[in-house]
Formats: C-alpha cells, structure tokens, sequence
C-alpha cells in the first residue's frame, strides 16, 4: 500500500493534470464556486431561521425542507472548502485532508438527494390522500431525517475506510485518482437508481394531478382556489423534475464513465463543470421549495425587513 506517498504520486499514476501555478481557469472556476457557495449558503440560511421562527412551518413537510436547506447548506460549505483547497493547493493536501475534502462533497451530495427523494416521497402520499399536510409524527421525521444523515454519512465516509486504491493503483478513477473507480460507479448508480425512484413518483403525481384537474373542468362546483392550488402543484413538480434533470444528470454520467475505466471519455475535461451545476441545484432547491409559498415568502420579508 502507498499510505505515505502524496497527492501528487496518485495524480501522476491517473494521469490527471497537478498545476503548480494559478491559471486564469482555475481563477475563474473558484471565483464562480466561490460567488454559488455564498448565495447558497445566504438562500438556505434564510429557509431555515423563517422555518424555525414561522410556527405555520412546524409540520412534517417543511420539516424536510428545512432538512434538504441544512443539507444544501453543508453542501455549500463543502464546495467553499473544495475551492479552498484546489488548483495549486491540491499538491499540497496530505491523503488525510484529501479524503476530508471529497468525504464532504460525497456527504452533502447525497444528503440532499436522498432528501429530495424523501419529499418527493412525503408530497406523493399528502397528494393521493387529499391532504395538505402529512400526518405523519414528529417522532418519525425526525426519525426519517436522522436516516437520511446516516446514509449520507456512510456513502461519504466509506472511502476513507477502505474503498480507495491506495493499495491497488490500477483501479484509481481519474476524477478523484485516491478513490477506486468501483465505489465511483457505485456511488453514481445509487444517486441514479434514487433518481429514477423519483422520476417515477413525480410522474405520477403529474398525471394525477393532471386528470384531477381535467375532472374539475367538468364540474362547476370545484372552489377555484382548489383548482389554482393543483395548478400551482403541476407547475412546482415540472420545475422540480427539470431542475434535477438538468442539474444531476451530466455529473452522474460522468461519474459513471469514469468509475466504468472509460479511456475515450475526456471526463476530467467537464469533471469541475458538472459538479457547479450539481452545487447549483442546491440553490434551485431553496428557490423552488420555498419562494413558490406565499407564507414563506411572507416571512423572508419579515426576517430581510
């Protein structure tokens, strides 16, 4: 095993390029992380202090939402210390505070997807039930949230503990050349299966919606602000699946490649791309969970104001 070589010996055995001076890409690549990580960080802060503050929020649902805005929230951190700490400074990481900068992007990642993936999940029972509110108990999203951490903690932290090459340098992957590419391809068909979970449970809810609201066409008795909130709930769930699509798809095919050995794929030409559009969904997430709610807006003024 090579536990006392450098970063610099594993970039060289993937091949991936270590600069030693600053270039004006890497100079515009932090300077654009940097400027998402601080209005991440600013949106999801806000998210959490008008749920904490807004009683009207202490319901399961914005429970989660001020989950996935914690989650978004230490995915912003996380980027901000990866900017810290790349270009020049990467030769200069010990194993140890390489594996940190990863194990918290990996951490953050996940958690806000596998959130995501539990409100999808939350909004597909509220919707069948004709429900506003979930009824499920505090004791249960609380349990629900400390899994979610958990899972995101295990899939983060797991490379640290064992699933690296540093003992076997032919499995390196070229995007993080200390993790092996099999935990990379791990990694990417877990968010993809989760993925595709929630491309299937958001396409119900669409059509659902869809038909309920062909149904109310028919009969005049329908409240119109009922039929204003379907409405609303169709344009939400679009902006939601779109966004994700957007925002996740490039990375993890990319990822994919790459933990697959693919020697065509320039992945290491879009690997820091991909993974601003990622961060970027963790802006998305504060924006469309939280600004398409007239009580939450209300309260952001409150707080700004």
């Amino acid at each position: 095993c090579f536990y006392n070589e450098t970063v610099g010996f594993f970039y060289n055995n993937s091949r991936k390029e270590l600069t030693t001076y600053w270039r004006t890409k890497d100079v515009l690549v932090v300077a654009l992380g940097l400027t998402v990580s601080v209005i991440v960080l600013l949106t999801n802060l806000l998210v959490i202090t008008a749920i904490i503050i807004n009683r009207r929020f202490h319901y399961p649902i914005y429970y989660l939402l001020g989950n996935l805005a914690a989650a978004d929230l230490f995915a912003g951190i996380a980027y901000m210390f990866l900017m810290f700490h790349t270009g020049p400074r990467t030769a200069e990481l010990s194993l140890k505070t390489w594996f940190i900068r990863q194990s918290l992007l990996d951490t953050s990642l996940t958690a806000s997807v596998v959130n995501l993936l539990a409100i999808a999940v939350e909004r597909h029972q509220t919707v069948f039930t004709m429900q506003l509110h979930s009824k499920m108990s505090n004791q249960r999203v609380m349990i629900l949230i400390f899994c979610i951490w958990v899972t995101a903690l295990l899939l983060g932290l797991i490379p640290s503990y064992g699933w690296h090459c540093l003992c076997a340098l032919d499995k390196c992957s070229s995007m993080a050349p200390l993790y092996s590419r099999s935990y990379l391809t791990f990694w990417a068909v877990s968010n993809l299966v989760i993925f595709l979970i929630m491309v299937v449970v958001y396409t119900h809810i669409f059509i659902y919606v869809k038909r309920k609201m062909t149904r109310m066409s028919k009969h005049t008795s329908f409240h119109p602000r009922y039929k204003e909130t379907m409405i609303s709930l169709v344009k939400t769930v679009t902006i939601i699946l779109s966004a994700f699509v957007i925002c996740w798809t490039p990375g993890q095919v990319v990822l994919l490649l790459d933990g697959l050995g693919c020697k065509s794929c320039n992945v290491l030409a879009v690997e820091k791309y991909v993974l601003l559009l990622a961060e970027i969904n963790s802006l998305i997430n504060a924006i469309v969970y939280s600004y398409r709610d007239n009580e939450m807006r209300s309260t952001f003024r409150r707080i700004l104001c």
